[in-house]
């Protein structure tokens, strides 16, 4: 059995990880978050220590590293807000834990370096979550993609539209400067995703910006993708809203769609059992991903593009 510590425990996303943690056989044993809205612990580890102060939780693992009477933290699991990951992950790496943290690793691309010499220093390692690469379909089209024999670029088109309510404008996630933006903190899966099925990015273009949502054009090895982005729910198709399903997750290969907007209930518990087997997706998995998103916030928006997504149309 492992044991685990976790930053972020209050937030969205840790739930999952509780439950991936627990359904893989091991154990948390140490939280932070600076609010204390952790009443989900009961129900996955009542006895984990929890902890409101980052230096105190810092220090606690450090105890735990030196002595032997109690289990020192093997992973620590970091949920926290984007702009926080970098130093989270450090800490991980300082107490003698690998890290396993949530997307997108960091959002300036020049970190990565500094953590793969800090992973080197350490002999620790770093992980993140890009559970689209195990979602079973995606997996198939990956397989199809790479056994074809002579492979031609497709025409790809990329389209991802969540619902979120007006807090997520004034919490850090509205805040590029802390969460990257928008193509950051909701689309670096996707592109991920897209990198991983099609090859490296060769051509990338801004159709639109806006906090709430992009557009763009891509041309990958083997696809050129237009993608949308959006968080409007004025955007969702009129059936997934008439479902009341407030996601849709779409990809479309030269004109033949595939929607895959279910199945995600278990894929962190598949993340883990991949860094427990020693698989995980690490730092040489997310730099492509970090480094296109990198470019995309800080391209300017094209005036008349000449091919754009669908919902531009529109």
């Amino acid at each position: 059995m492992k044991h685990f510590a976790l930053i972020g425990a209050a937030g969205f996303v840790a739930p999952r990880h509780f439950k991936a943690i627990r359904d893989t056989g091991n154990t948390l044993i140490a939280a932070l978050d600076p609010h204390d809205s952790v009443g989900i612990l009961d129900s996955y580890f009542p006895d984990a220590r929890f902890f409101t102060s980052f230096e105190r939780f810092e220090r606690h693992l450090e105890k735990l590293r030196f002595q032997t009477e109690e289990p020192r933290v093997e992973y620590v699991s970091i949920c926290s807000p984007n702009y926080l990951h970098d130093t989270h992950i450090r800490l991980a790496l300082h107490v003698g834990a690998d890290a396993i943290c949530e997307k997108p690793l960091v959002i300036n691309e020049w970190n990565l370096r500094s953590l793969e010499e800090l992973e080197a220093k350490t002999g620790r390692k770093v992980y993140t979550v890009l559970q689209l690469r195990l979602l079973p379909p995606l997996l198939e089209l990956k397989e199809r993609l790479d056994a074809q024999a002579n492979r031609q670029k497709q025409d790809v088109v990329l389209t991802y539209i969540t619902r979120r309510g007006q807090w997520y404008h004034t919490s850090w996630k509205g805040d590029e400067e802390k969460s990257g933006g928008l193509a950051m903190n909701i689309g670096i899966h996707f592109f991920d995703l897209l990198t991983w099925l099609f090859g490296k990015a060769e051509h990338s273009e801004v159709h639109l910006a806006r906090p709430d949502k992009m557009a763009g054009l891509l041309e990958l090895e083997w696809a050129r993708v237009r993608w949308f982005l959006s968080v409007d729910v004025n955007d969702l198709p009129e059936a997934t809203r008439q479902a009341g399903k407030f996601a849709f997750r779409s990809i479309t290969l030269d004109g033949q769609e595939m929607e895959f907007s279910e199945g995600f209930t278990d894929l962190h518990t598949r993340v883990y059992e991949q860094v427990l087997a020693g698989n995980g997706f690490g730092i040489d998995a997310a730099r492509p991903s970090i480094e296109l998103v990198y470019g995309i916030r800080h391209s300017d928006v094209v005036a008349s593009p000449m091919l754009v997504h669908p919902m531009l149309g529109r």
